[in-house]
């Protein structure tokens, strides 16, 4: 078995495009999988085509990290007992406390499956005497591709203006997704430690508020928040949920603009070296 072989689930993803260039870059032979066939362009870098009805993978592959939601994870574990895993680094999120207690139904199923998906992981590489690590990360952004910072991008662009419940005064840790890619790398890469799981965030403490501002700023715009009652944001996001862009738009989410969602990273810091950088969006960060 090559030691320097790492097998990556959900490759395609946001944090999988910062994430193969480290691996690669670092020395690693890459076997990335993906719905969709791809062709490498990168020497060391593989892509392999999988299905629900079979995947295309028959080698020797001891370290894997999944990008995939966690509780799809499971699935996969045929596959990585079939190649050999002895250590998996696997993504979760801090939504699993977060949204706990959501006033959305799909936001407490949701955050159900992130802790079933933890609690799997664990349970079967204990089980299967596997080394497990998961990251929960805060909120992600960065290559405009993110559901977060990308998609309040695009509002104001489209509505120039941002709608304020609460003041925004919640506050909130962005994590670029690079920062991200680069502790599930330097994880793979360590023999210990292992079997437990992070909270990740970014360096920057900020309000929802500042947040938003600093989009209108990566934007070169003048910030123009507008303070919103309950009853009209609840009416505003009626209507702005009739744009298929906007339909995972929820009230919890407007709710949460006045709630403190604050992680601790300390003990990645101390195991991992992680420095994640501060909250400062690139012209790549916003969708042009």
């Amino acid at each position: 078995m090559d030691d320097r072989h790492v097998g990556v689930l959900g490759a395609r993803s946001l944090v999988g495009e910062c994430l193969l260039p480290v691996l690669l870059d670092a020395g690693w032979k890459v076997t990335a999988l993906s719905r969709q066939s791809m062709v490498s362009n990168r020497l060391g870098l593989e892509w392999c085509q999988w299905s629900p009805n079979g995947m295309d993978v028959d080698c020797s592959i001891g370290h894997w990290i999944s990008l995939l939601p966690i509780w799809i994870l499971p699935e996969f574990f045929p596959l990585l007992e079939r190649c050999g895993a002895q250590r998996v680094v696997a993504l979760s999120s801090t939504s699993r406390f977060v949204k706990v207690e959501s006033s959305e139904p799909w936001e407490r199923e949701q955050a159900t499956l992130l802790a079933g998906g933890e609690q799997h992981l664990q349970d079967w590489a204990e089980s299967a005497g596997k080394q497990w690590l998961v990251f929960r990360p805060t909120l992600v952004y960065g290559l405009s591709r993110d559901k977060n910072i990308s998609e309040m991008a695009r509002f104001i662009r489209r509505f120039g203006f941002f709608p304020l419940f609460s003041g925004g005064s919640g506050l909130r840790q962005p994590i670029h997704a690079r920062d991200v890619a680069k502790v599930c790398a330097v994880a793979i890469d360590n023999v210990s430690p292992a079997n437990r799981a992070y909270d990740i965030s970014g360096a920057d403490t900020l309000t929802y508020r500042d947040m938003v501002i600093e989009v209108f700023r990566g934007l070169g715009r003048r910030p123009r928040l507008v303070p919103v009652p309950l009853w009209g944001a609840r009416l505003a996001l009626s209507l702005v949920r009739l744009h298929p862009r906007y339909r995972h738009w929820s009230v919890a989410m407007l709710e949460r603009m006045g709630q403190d969602l604050v992680f601790d990273h300390a003990q990645a810091a101390r195991d991992f070296a992680f420095q994640p950088k501060g909250f400062v969006l690139a012209a790549e960060d916003v969708p042009a």
